[in-house]
C-alpha cells in the first residue's frame, strides 16, 4: 500500500508532473505509419494530456505539433499541407515541422518580426517498423535512441500492427498487470473455464503455480513461474521493458505493447506482433509499409465485459480497479513482488529527471548496442499447451 500523495506522483502524466515529465524521456508510439498518406496527411493523436498533429508536408517529411494554432485557437487538423508546413484555414498562418510559423499572409511583410516570436511546441518523429515514435522531452539533443527492438527491426518475418481497446483507467493500471504474472492462472484460465471459451492457450497458464520470482534487469523486471501438475515447466517471461512495455509470445509470434498514456485516465495499446515463421513472400522489411488494425471495444450485447479473451479479461480487471486506482486501499501480498519492484524502480527514475538527471532504465545511447535489441524468448504457449493436450488424452486413455 502507498500513501495518496505517491499514488498521484506514480499516476499522473500531464504536462509538468513528475511521472509525465519521466514518461517524455522515451519515445512514445504516436500512430501507425500508415494512417498518414498522401490522401490523408494529418491525424489528431492526444498523448499525455497534449494535443498533437501529426502530418506529412507536402515534400513527404513528418513533423509533429501541438494541434491548434497560435492565432486564435483554431485547430490545424482542417489547414491545408504544404511543401513546406501546414497552414491554418482561418487567416493562413502557415508553420514548418518544427512549429516555427513561417508565414502570416495578412500581416505586414509576411508578419516579419512578430512572425519569428510565434513558434508552435513540437516534437521528432522517427519511423521504425510501421510505427511512428515522437520524443517529447525538453531537449531533442539529448535524446536516447531509438530502441531497435527486434520486432520492429527484423525482416526475417512478417509484421503486423494491432491497436486494442482504449482502456478507460490510468497507465500504471495497465502497467501494473505486466509486473503481476500469477494472475493468469485465475484471471485467464480458471476464467476461460468458467466462461467456456476454451481459448486455444489458457490450458497453458491453468496449470498450478508452485513457485514465481521477479527480480530487477537492465530492461526492467524479470519473471519467472515454476509450473507443477501433469506437465511442470520453467517458464522464464520476456523482461516487463520499463516503463511501459510489454513483450511477450502470442502463440508463435513474438509481440510487443506499448501502454501509452492518452490522459490520466485513458489509455492507447499498440500491439506489433513478429511471424519469424512467415514464408519469404510475406516478409516484411523494417522500412516497409505495415498492415495495422484496430479493435472494437470489448463489449457484449447487453454492455457487460466480454470475458470470452484475455484481452476482455484483462481490460475488466484493469477498469474495474476505477479510472485511477486508489492504491491507499490495497493489501498486497507475497505474489505482488513484482509490482513492488516495478513501483521502486518508477520512483527512483522519476527522482533523477527531477534532479535533472536522465533515466537509466531501458535507455539506450550506444549504436552498437542498438542494431537489434533480441530477448530469450519465454517457453513457447504453442508446444506448452500441446504438452497438456497430449498429457490429458494419455491420462483419459489410461482410464
Amino acid at each position: 500500500m502507498i500513501n495518496a500523495e505517491l499514488n498521484e506522483r506514480l499516476t499522473r502524466v500531464g504536462p509538468g508532473t513528475p511521472c509525465g515529465e519521466m514518461l517524455r524521456r522515451y519515445w512514445q508510439p504516436l500512430c501507425p505509419a500508415g494512417e498518414i498518406t498522401a490522401e490523408a496527411p494529418k491525424k489528431r493523436v492526444t498523448i499525455m494530456g497534449e494535443n498533437l498533429l501529426v502530418f506529412r508536408d507536402g515534400a513527404g517529411r513528418l513533423g509533429c505539433v501541438e494541434e491548434f494554432c497560435k492565432h486564435r485557437g483554431v485547430s490545424l487538423y482542417h489547414g491545408f499541407t504544404e511543401d513546406d508546413g501546414i497552414r491554418c484555414c482561418y487567416h493562413g498562418w502557415k508553420y514548418d515541422r518544427d512549429g516555427a510559423c513561417v508565414d502570416m499572409p495578412l500581416e505586414p511583410e509576411g508578419g516579419g518580426r512578430f512572425r519569428d516570436s510565434i513558434r508552435l511546441k513540437s516534437y521528432p518523429v522517427r519511423e521504425l517498423g510501421g510505427l511512428l515514435f515522437t520524443y517529447m522531452g525538453p531537449d531533442p539533443e539529448q535524446a536516447p535512441l531509438l530502441p531497435r527492438w527486434d520486432v520492429l527491426a527484423r525482416d526475417d518475418g512478417a509484421r503486423n500492427i494491432r491497436i486494442l481497446p482504449i482502456h478507460r483507467c490510468n497507465w500504471l493500471q495497465v502497467q501494473e498487470n505486466t509486473a503481476d504474472s500469477t494472475h493468469t492462472y485465475w484471471l485467464h484460465g480458471i476464467m476461460d473455464e468458467k466462461v467456456g471459451a476454451n481459448y486455444a492457450y489458457a490450458p497453458y497458464v491453468r496449470r498450478p503455480i508452485e513457485r514465481f520470482d521477479f527480480w530487477v534487469c537492465e530492461w526492467g523486471i524479470d519473471r519467472v513461474i515454476v509450473y507443477g501438475g501433469d506437465v511442470p515447466e520453467v517458464e522464464k517471461r520476456p523482461p516487463m521493458i520499463f516503463p511501459n512495455i510489454l513483450r511477450i509470445p502470442i502463440g508463435p509470434v513474438d509481440a510487443m505493447q506499448w501502454r501509452v498514456p492518452i490522459d490520466d485516465v485513458n489509455t492507447r495499446i499498440f500491439q506489433i506482433t513478429f511471424d519469424p515463421a512467415a514464408e519469404a513472400a510475406s516478409r516484411t522489411p523494417a522500412d516497409a509499409e505495415v498492415p495495422f488494425s484496430q479493435d472494437a471495444d470489448l463489449v457484449t450485447a447487453d454492455g457487460e465485459y466480454d470475458l470470452r479473451t484475455f484481452i476482455g479479461q484483462d481490460l475488466m480487471a484493469l477498469e474495474s480497479q476505477g479510472a485511477v486506482f486508489d492504491r491507499t486501499t490495497e493489501n498486497l501480498g507475497t505474489t505482488d513482488l513484482g509490482i513492488v519492484l516495478f513501483r521502486k524502480m518508477l520512483e527512483e527514475q522519476i527522482d533523477l529527471v527531477e534532479r535533472g538527471e536522465a533515466p537509466t532504465v531501458a535507455v539506450v545511447r550506444d549504436p552498437e548496442h542498438n542494431r537489434i535489441i533480441e530477448f530469450e524468448n519465454s517457453t513457447n504457449p504453442v508446444e506448452g499447451t500441446r504438452k497438456i493436450r497430449e498429457a490429458v488424452r494419455a491420462a483419459g486413455a489410461a482410464e
